[in-house]
């Protein structure tokens, strides 16, 4: 058996609402890098989209399976029945449920409570397909893992809000190197460094960084790091019986793509009930998805209702 780890992350360039970086673990077998998922699981899953009558679960980079358009089935289709197969019983029923599945910290749970827009009212899920649906997919899905020797052995998320964004960003001096560390720190909770069996971490490139090797470094208890290839393409390392790859376009592998969904479900979900909060104090308030431009637009719309409320730019607003 070998193991694979695949992490992503969305809202990496708004200035409203979280950034969410999420990693995958997965037990597969025989070496990890040469196992298919995509075929593996060609019964119940398409990297293309499928058509509207198909039960087949699009799994592909986030950006290609959510459009605002559509709006926010085909992402639920497709995010909820992995979330709800590690999830377990009871169903995965609201999005408190959602952040206790996700969130490994306390603090950083306590955090997200005390926004305002979090803190009262339960936001249920799904919010735009049929449980049944859900629980139908999950079933197929778990036949088809069973079948293929695969198992899903845990989703862990970091959900950085605004406050905690800006003085990372302001610790770290970048967004780059802030991104780069929470990856590391998120890669410390599903790395088992002492496992015998052989594995791989894949995630995407951290905008035009090459060199991974000395944030690798600042997790790890002293173990060797090997650089084997650093280039615009793709940076791999070998640390003991795992090898580490930053490549671009990492989402055509399953365990990133699935990274890669669960981080923008959640960012969406949150959104929703951002927006949901904020057009309780603000009529007819058009909704954000909170990147730039819009999100000064939007900001300006709210002021009235953020001052009253006494709403500080602290908790609301991410300066970079």
């Amino acid at each position: 058996m070998g193991l694979l780890i695949g992490m992503d992350e969305a809202g990496y360039g708004p200035n409203l609402g979280p950034l969410v970086i999420t990693a995958s673990l997965w037990k597969v077998p025989g070496d990890p890098r040469e196992f298919d998922f995509w075929q593996a699981l060609q019964s119940v899953v398409s990297q293309k989209k499928p058509s509207k009558s198909s039960g087949l679960l699009h799994v592909a980079d986030s950006k290609e399976v959510h459009s605002s358009s559509a709006g926010l089935a085909p992402l639920e289709k497709s995010t909820l029945p992995f979330l709800q197969l590690f999830h377990g019983e009871p169903k995965l029923e609201s999005l408190e449920s959602l952040w206790q599945l996700l969130i490994a910290s306390p603090e950083h749970l306590d955090a997200i409570h005390k926004q305002p827009w979090n803190c009262k009212d339960e936001f249920t899920i799904p919010t735009a397909v049929e449980s049944e649906t859900v629980q139908a997919s999950q079933r197929d899905l778990k036949q088809a893992l069973d079948a293929a020797g695969i198992e899903l052995l845990a989703f862990c998320s970091e959900i950085v809000l605004p406050e905690r964004f800006n003085n990372l960003c302001a610790e770290y001096g970048t967004k780059g190197v802030m991104l780069t560390r929470l990856c590391m720190q998120l890669l410390t909770r599903v790395w088992d460094r002492t496992s015998i069996e052989p594995t791989l971490i894949i995630g995407d490139k951290h905008g035009g960084r090459n060199r991974y090797d000395e944030y690798l470094d600042e997790i790890l208890d002293g173990e060797m790091i090997f650089r084997v290839e650093e280039s615009t393409a793709k940076s791999i390392y070998k640390v003991g019986n795992t090898e580490v790859r930053f490549q671009t376009k990492a989402e055509s592998h399953f365990p990133v793509a699935v990274s890669s969904m669960v981080c923008k479900y959640t960012r969406e979900v949150m959104m929703e009930r951002f927006n949901q909060f904020w057009s309780q104090h603000v009529p007819d308030l058009k909704p954000t998805k909170g990147y730039p431009v819009d999100a000064r637009r939007f900001k300006d719309e709210i002021a009235v209702a953020q001052e009253r409320l006494e709403i500080s730019d602290q908790i609301l607003w991410r300066g970079r």
